[in-house]
């Protein structure tokens, strides 16, 4: 399991429907590129916080900033499931000048998607293919602008055990690239 806290996103398509957002922070069985590997979460990953942890407080923030709050599963305002497709989400946003912006950025379809973060509890490698086959939630995130993976030196960073591998030049210049 590793400690930091890695953040995946998507280019997905998130739709307004009254004050709610719904969408899918993570699509199954589809590779992402990650640096020098790639990357797909299998279905269930999401079971170690969904299922085996209900009451786990997962937060659905705004470019992954604590500071914009959009919603919680502690009071329901987030609601999550896994179905063959991903993880599907339903925000119901709260009355905020923040909500308010990123509701009007959904209805003009300028967002730029759906994002993750994450602990790793259960992964496997084949060569340069990383799979997650369990995770601890942390949060989901709606993406303003490009739903790329900003977050890479961090992914990167919780790769312990490639650190004396082929990965490992690289992993250092990210860290360095990104001012780690």
């Amino acid at each position: 399991m590793t400690t930091e806290i890695e953040r995946r996103a998507a280019e997905l398509e998130v739709r307004a429907k009254g004050r709610e957002l719904i969408g899918y922070a993570a699509v199954f069985d589809t590779r992402a590129k990650i640096a020098d590997f790639e990357e797909t979460i299998r279905p269930g990953a999401f079971n170690a916080t969904l299922r085996d942890r209900p009451n786990a407080d997962v937060l659905a923030l705004v470019d992954h900033d604590p500071a914009a709050l959009l919603g919680r599963t502690r009071n329901k305002s987030l609601e999550l499931h896994e179905d063959a497709r991903g993880l599907r989400f339903r925000i119901t946003l709260p009355k905020t000048s923040l909500a308010d912006d990123i509701l009007a950025l959904a209805d003009a379809g300028s967002l730029g998607g759906a994002s993750f973060g994450f602990r790793t509890l259960k992964d496997a490698w084949s060569g340069a293919v990383r799979t997650l086959h369990a995770i601890d939630l942390r949060e989901i995130s709606i993406v303003r602008a490009w739903p790329a993976y900003p977050q890479t030196t961090v992914s990167a960073r919780a790769l312990g055990h490639v650190a004396d591998g082929p990965f490992a030049r690289r992993i250092r210049l990210l860290e360095l690239e990104g001012g780690q």
